[in-house]
């Protein structure tokens, strides 16, 4: 839909020019954010990224293949864990405001959203320095080693051979450490 005509398909429009989601994906950019479906950073299409930084916008976007192939090529990985996690914070204080019967205004919402993926981002960077291990490793062993009496963990809306094997590299890191 475009504003001029809001029946229009955007693709219909004279706003610019129809590319298809690997041309997308291929574009010279700094920052690209795949926020859409799982798995669309793939080995097969790694290698042609043109961006400086990508922004895990979805849930697992990117293949461990994939992720090795970013790694080499100097792209700066923030995992989805980290850039795609305040609809789940904020949904937390929702449910704690419910509770508590006391509710917060925006401000204040977005001052301690703000605060809270701040510092996860800082330490999962400090963390990633000085293991020499990429964002998402580094995410992925943090937790583990913070909360190593966690029997389980679910990596909710991703593939669950992709979820273990994402876990088994990060055991393997972390005791290599």
């Amino acid at each position: 839909m475009t504003d001029s005509d809001p029946s229009q398909p955007l693709h219909e429009s004279k706003l610019g020019d129809a590319i298809t989601n690997e041309e997308l994906l291929q574009l010279d950019c700094t920052v690209l954010v795949p926020a859409a479906l799982s798995e669309q950073i793939t080995a097969k299409n790694a290698n042609s990224l043109r961006c400086r930084i990508l922004s895990e916008g979805a849930n697992g976007p990117t293949t461990l293949e994939a992720d090795r192939i970013l790694a080499d090529k100097g792209i700066f990985v923030i995992p989805d864990i980290l850039a795609n996690s305040g609809g789940v914070i904020v949904s937390y204080f929702e449910w704690v405001q419910d509770l508590q019967r006391f509710f917060w205004s925006a401000t204040d919402i977005q001052n301690r959203l703000q605060d809270i993926i701040t510092s996860a981002f800082q330490r999962t960077l400090h963390f990633s320095s000085e293991r020499r291990v990429s964002m998402r490793m580094a995410a992925l062993m943090e937790v583990m080693r913070e909360y190593k009496a966690l029997k389980s963990v679910y990596l909710i809306g991703q593939d669950y051979s992709f979820g273990q094997a994402v876990l088994r590299e990060a055991k393997k890191q972390l005791a290599a450490q």
